[in-house]
């Protein structure tokens, strides 16, 4: 049986923390994913903690910056 995958409370609560640091300035996601490495040592794709960081900061009204061109 296939089970979602659920998130890590550790990586969970590192995305709030982060956010929390930056929420007065501007974060680009590209940062945010290699800050969230740096702290975690997760081996979560680009693209599940692009959506969790983006899911997160837009529940919290913190705009962080797109690194696509």
């Amino acid at each position: 049986m296939h089970h979602p995958h659920v998130e890590s409370p550790d990586i969970a609560r590192q995305v709030d923390k982060l956010l929390a640091e930056r929420g007065d300035g501007l974060l680009s996601i590209r940062q945010a994913v290699t800050l969230l490495r740096e702290r975690t040592g997760t081996d979560r794709s680009d693209a599940d903690l692009t959506g969790l960081i983006a899911k997160k900061a837009a529940y919290l009204g913190i705009v962080v910056l797109s690194d696509d061109p």
